[in-house]
This record gives C-alpha cells, sequence and structure tokens, in this order.
C-alpha cells in the first residue's frame, strides 16, 4: 500500500509504512520501504535512521547513499553530505546512482555559497553523453540550475533547453525555467479550449434565448390580430337576432330530415357489410320465392277385426 501511495500521497504512504514496522521491524525489505516513504514525506531524520537500518543487511552496504546525502542535506548538515560523497561506498556505486551522488553533492556545495565548484562539480563525462539516459534529466537540470546560481544565465538557457527536449514525461519545469529567462509567457492551451468551449456555450444559450423571444413575440402578434376578429363575432352573437349561443341546437325546418342520432352517424360513416343505407327500406309481408308443393293425403286401410 505505501508502494501505491508514495506518488500521490506520501503522508500516508508513510503510515501504512511506520504500521508495517511495528509489525515487522526486522525485515529489512520494510525498513527500506519505511525510510523511503519518510524521505518523500520529508521527514529527513526518520528516513536516515530506516535507511541505514536496511544497509545493515548483507550486500546493502553501499546502497541508499544518495537518498542519505539528501537527507542529510534537508537537515541543514551539507558537511555532512559532502562526507557521504567522499566516502569510499561511493567509488563502487553503478553509474545511476554515481550520477544521483553527483547532483546531491553539487547541491551541497550550493547550499554552502560554493557556485563554482557545484558547476564543476556536474561536469562530468554523463553529461555529455548524447544518448537519452534515466540520469539524463536530472542531471541536465541540475547543470542547468547550478549555471543560474553561478550567474551564468546564458549558459543555463542552452541547457534548460536541452533538459526541457529530453523531458517527454515532464517531471521538471524545465520549460518553465527556461521561458523565464526568455522572459516568455507561457499559455496552457487546455485551459485556453475551455475558456472558448465556455463563450460558445454562452453564444449558443443567448441564441436559443433571442429564438425563444422571437416566438413569443410572434405568437403575442397573431392574438393581436385575431383577437378584434373574436370581440366582433361575440358582439354579434349578443345582438338580437344574432347567432345562436354555443350548444344550442336549430329548429329543423319543414321538409327536411331531422338531425341523426349519433349511434346513426356512427353507422353511416363505418357502413356494415352487406346493408345498403342509401335507399329506404319499405316494411311488407314477406312471400315465399318457391311454390309449397301440394301433399295427397289418403285414408288409411280399413282394419277387418274392428269390422266383424
Amino acid at each position: 500500500m505505501a508502494g501505491r501511495l508514495v506518488d500521490e500521497d506520501a503522508a500516508a504512504a508513510y503510515r501504512h509504512a511506520r504500521a508495517a514496522r511495528r509489525l515487522a521491524s526486522r525485515v529489512g525489505v520494510v525498513r527500506e520501504a519505511c525510510g523511503f516513504a519518510a524521505y518523500h514525506a520529508g521527514e529527513w531524520a526518520d528516513a536516515l535512521a530506516e535507511l541505514r537500518a536496511a544497509r545493515r543487511l548483507p550486500g546493502r552496504e553501499g546502497a541508499y547513499l544518495p537518498v542519505m546525502a539528501d537527507c542529510e542535506r534537508g537537515l541543514g548538515r551539507p558537511e555532512r553530505a559532502l562526507d557521504l560523497a567522499k566516502s569510499p561506498e561511493a567509488k563502487r556505486l553503478a553509474t545511476e546512482e554515481r550520477v544521483e551522488l553527483r547532483i546531491v553533492e553539487s547541491g551541497a556545495r550550493r547550499d554552502l555559497g560554493q557556485y563554482a565548484v557545484a558547476v564543476v562539480t556536474l561536469q562530468i563525462p554523463e553529461l555529455k553523453d548524447r544518448r537519452l539516459r534515466p540520469w539524463s534529466v536530472r542531471l541536465l537540470y541540475a547543470y542547468a540550475d547550478a549555471l543560474v546560481d553561478a550567474g551564468r544565465e546564458d549558459e543555463a538557457r542552452d541547457w534548460f533547453a536541452k533538459a526541457a527536449a529530453a523531458d517527454r514525461d515532464g517531471d521538471t519545469d524545465a520549460a518553465e525555467r527556461l521561458a523565464d529567462l526568455e522572459g516568455l509567457e507561457i499559455i496552457d492551451t487546455e485551459e485556453g479550449e475551455s475558456e472558448d468551449d465556455a463563450v460558445a456555450e454562452a453564444a449558443e444559450a443567448a441564441e436559443a434565448a433571442g429564438a425563444a423571444e422571437a416566438v413569443e413575440a410572434v405568437e403575442a402578434a397573431e392574438v393581436a390580430e385575431v383577437a378584434p376578429a373574436v370581440e366582433a363575432a361575440e358582439a354579434a352573437g349578443d345582438a338580437p337576432g344574432g347567432s345562436t349561443e354555443a350548444g344550442a341546437e336549430e329548429p329543423a325546418s319543414p321538409g327536411e330530415n331531422p338531425p341523426a342520432s349519433a349511434a346513426e352517424v356512427v353507422i353511416s360513416e363505418a357502413g356494415v357489410p352487406g346493408i345498403d343505407f342509401s335507399a329506404e327500406q319499405e316494411t311488407s309481408a314477406v312471400t315465399p320465392t318457391d311454390p309449397v308443393p301440394e301433399v295427397a293425403f289418403s285414408p288409411p286401410p280399413a282394419d277387418p277385426a274392428a269390422e266383424d
């Protein structure tokens, strides 16, 4: 957990590391993690103590030397940082750790006011390496910063430009430092785009509001034009002999068919298959279409027993 939080919340990472230290204080990895978490949180004394304890493990004698020297600087003891930089263990460091220790040593020289020596400290072969290395950005930036403190701003511009070109991930503020030296102002394009979007949205809202007002004005004009005609019609209905009120039925005149009922209207409009409503249906007696056949009845034969 401490490793996940160290870049986002160093204080929280340090709290998790201390909790792990209470549970496993004799485990070297735990002491190492606690030391680095304290370093990122700015707890220089705790970081120094934890890393010294982790160095006692076999094979870790020269480890953490640049971080420990930087902790000495944080505690206001640049002389001790220089002692660590000149220690025998420093000569056995790998290239990356050796470059980091040189950067810390240059910072300690500047803490002591030795600005020219700080510049010379960083003039190592790795500074002129044309290939991009893991330490290139930090080394170029530290050298440019040392040149500024030494009053050599013209040279510092070139080295800040190199650092900005090498810093593809934006880990340093080399571009901002270069702009300050050049007297330029860096404008954040993302903020400019967001402002443009806000202005566009405001313009669209204003246009929509204007369109709504225009629609309302047209509707009001139409109502104003229709209102006199409506009032005239109402006045004509109130006058004698005028039109009847709404909902009143006019009497049917002689010779006219009475109005059809609602059911009849529905039937006449929908229509029923097989029935013709166009002609009047006459009521008459039903006559058979086919003649009824005549049936002859003959009397049954006489019963002899009955005659006797």
